[in-house]
């Protein structure tokens, strides 16, 4: 009986939300800059790509989501307008890499046909603020009939719901693909670049490439696996949860709010978790739920004040006196000695857990599901003061020791060390 209730409830409010009706977003030039307007308010975006945690988005200051498809997208608009967030709502457009043939006529038209029933279904949510038109559909391509699928997808929103914009995203930035959106695809009304370690050159790309419409950076986090250095057998060296902080706010600052002419705001990666390369290299929660430094600065950003608790901030580890840059190698049977130095500004208890994980061989492109390797040690520990000994694995190969720095209020910081068995 109680599960009937709840469900009439849902049915009630879903109704309710939908009785509101749309509120129309346009995007509009006025003295040189480009502003979203929402409901004939100035709007810009502080936005988190993800559905979870929708109320620490709120909490921080946010005020936007950000989905990839449309996986769930009824729950997930009432959801957010029940907490008053918005939210760009992905239409995942098939890709090359994965099979998809963009210069199969019929194809492309049952894509558009589905796309459809999605845009005419949720065009008058009241939580919806624009589309996105595909994701990194130019990822690892080479048919440019692409952009002729993203234009009929474009038009036929725009045909279909009058109130929302059209967003195009792409795995990051070069001229050739400027050029065909701009000849192939003129019903795109934003242009959504995802960016890592190169978002501080993002404008001058912009310009150099002719993009003269407005922008919004759809994804931005901390220094991707494909741009940091790497260990002698090719690990790809993860930045810690104090490193990626400090790289938040600088990114925010110089590459995301220093432009006011064309950029309208942006959508953080992640918000939640995610095996990529490692379990922590880019969700902005632990597997465990756990808040990083870079929430913190978010909120600060977001919302101009200091959090209730910060999380603690990891300023070093080594193994046997070394940094993680060192490519550390180590005969079977072996120990070493771990020590981290951290700081917690509030002055909260810390415990420590440490995990040894092999190196991942599922290594995929475009943020395709990962398998996470299982952990080969696990050790909790009050207090992380002074160096513990570590038994290292028997069995060769590359592996990491992840450390995990727990307050008693829901923040944590991180950070891996990776060495190989001989």
């Amino acid at each position: 009986m109680k599960k009937l209730v709840v469900f009439a409830f849902l049915s009630i409010l879903s109704l309710a939300t939908f009785a509101q009706g749309p509120i129309k977003t346009e995007v509009r030039k006025v003295n040189g800059q480009w502003e979203i307007l929402r409901g004939g308010e100035p709007y810009y975006i502080k936005g988190a790509g993800g559905h979870v945690h929708m109320d620490i988005v709120v909490e921080c200051g946010g005020n936007s989501i950000r989905t990839w498809g449309l996986e769930g997208a009824q729950e997930i608009l009432d959801e957010a307008h029940s907490k008053g967030l918005t939210v760009m709502l992905g239409l995942w457009m098939s890709h090359e890499r994965h099979g998809f043939d963009y210069s199969d006529e019929w194809a492309v038209k049952d894509q558009l046909k589905g796309f459809r029933k999605a845009v005419e279904q949720f065009k008058d949510h009241p939580a919806l603020l624009l589309w996105g038109v595909g994701n990194e559909v130019d990822l690892f391509y080479s048919d440019i009939n692409v952009w002729d699928a993203t234009e009929q997808l474009a038009a036929m929103i725009h045909e279909v719901d009058p109130n929302h914009p059209t967003c195009c995203v792409t795995a990051g930035i070069d001229a050739a693909e400027v050029q065909l959106i701009n000849e192939r695809a003129p019903s795109i009304d934003i242009l959504g670049v995802n960016t890592y370690g190169g978002i501080n050159n993002l404008k001058h790309s912009i310009d150099l490439f002719g993009w003269e419409g407005p922008y919004i950076v759809s994804e931005w986090g901390p220094t991707g696996h494909w741009e940091v250095q790497t260990t002698t057998w090719g690990a790809a060296i993860e930045e810690t949860s104090y490193e990626k902080s400090q790289a938040y706010n600088q990114r925010y600052s110089e590459g995301i709010l220093a432009d006011r002419e064309q950029c309208i705001g942006s959508y953080v990666f992640l918000w939640g978790q995610k095996q990529e390369t490692t379990p922590t290299w880019y969700g902005l929660f632990l597997e465990d739920g756990s808040m990083t430094p870079a929430i913190d600065v978010l909120h600060r950003h977001w919302k101009g004040t200091e959090p209730a608790n910060r999380a603690p901030d990891l300023l070093s580890m080594t193994m046997d006196g070394k940094e993680r840059f060192a490519s550390l190698e180590y005969d079977r049977g072996s120990n070493a000695q771990f020590e981290v130095k951290y700081e917690d500004k509030d002055k909260d208890a810390v415990t420590m857990k440490v995990e040894i994980i092999p190196e991942s061989t599922d290594i995929r492109a475009g943020g395709d599901k990962e398998a996470r390797p299982e952990s080969v040690f696990k050790s909790t520990y009050d207090s992380p003061s002074g160096a513990i000994d570590l038994d290292l694995p028997d069995d060769p190969g590359a592996y990491r020791v992840f450390v995990y720095l727990h307050d008693s209020k829901g923040k944590a910081a991180t950070g891996n060390f990776p060495f190989y068995v001989r």
